[in-house]
């Protein structure tokens, strides 16, 4: 099994930079020494998270891409796996939320969320295995929800959709077992974030907190994590 050199630093990819726990994620991995693959819509709030990691020292590319359309993800995951550095570690964190009672929820409401928090991971994995494979090593981490082990009025989509982010890497881990690469899942709760407004729920974690973990498991933790599902409750 490939080991990672201690004295490079890692290539992170990471989507959903732009605000919230990504952002935080974003920052924290460039004080922590790695370099940063971010794969997104171009906008401007991802432009400041790109220029504020530059000045905590990563290099930083951005793969434009958004994440709702398969094709354009495909592509970035290819461009990913064929280029001169493959990721160690490709963090999933995007997500979407569109909240409303199942009557008021459409198909174009269900198919977005879908396709934003659980088809792009899993597009996004399926493209960068199987270099990651070839070198021996390598990290894929899901950002569920405390949302993925409940059920909650308002929001039955976005819940199914990470419900399923959870089955999809338990699965994926099996298919990993003794290769040298590791797959799990965290699952925040009410994090002081912008999709939290409007959900009922009061914030008992900072984004930074959820960072720091997202961190550890993204560049330390040992590989017997794999499978695993993480819950962070807050405090």
């Amino acid at each position: 099994m490939a080991e990672r050199n201690p004295s490079r630093r890692p290539l992170v990819a990471l989507t959903g930079a732009s605000r919230g726990i990504g952002r935080a994620t974003a920052f924290e991995l460039a004080r922590c020494g790695s370099d940063l693959a971010l794969v997104g819509r171009a906008s401007d709030a991802l432009t400041l998270t790109v220029e504020q990691a530059r000045v905590a020292g990563a290099q930083v590319i951005h793969l434009e891409c958004e994440l709702s359309e398969p094709a354009q993800v495909s592509a970035a995951g290819r461009e990913l796996a064929s280029g001169e550095r493959v990721p160690d570690c490709l963090i999933n964190n995007a997500g979407t939320i569109t909240r409303g009672s199942v009557e008021q929820q459409t198909l174009a409401d269900f198919q977005r969320q879908i396709a934003v928090n659980l088809q792009a991971p899993f597009l996004l994995c399926r493209e960068l295995l199987p270099a990651m494979r070839a070198r021996g090593s390598g990290r894929l981490l899901q950002i569920g929800s405390i949302a993925s082990t409940l059920g909650t009025t308002q929001s039955s989509i976005y819940n199914a959709s990470k419900w399923g982010l959870v089955g999809f890497t338990k699965s994926l881990a099996e298919e990993l077992s003794g290769s040298g690469l590791m797959t799990l899942t965290l699952l925040p709760g009410s994090v002081d974030t912008e999709m939290l407004q409007g959900s009922g729920f009061a914030p008992r974690m900072t984004a930074e907190a959820v960072a720091a973990s997202i961190v550890y498991y993204a560049l330390q933790a040992p590989l017997a994590h794999n499978g695993a599902t993480i819950e962070m409750f807050g405090v």
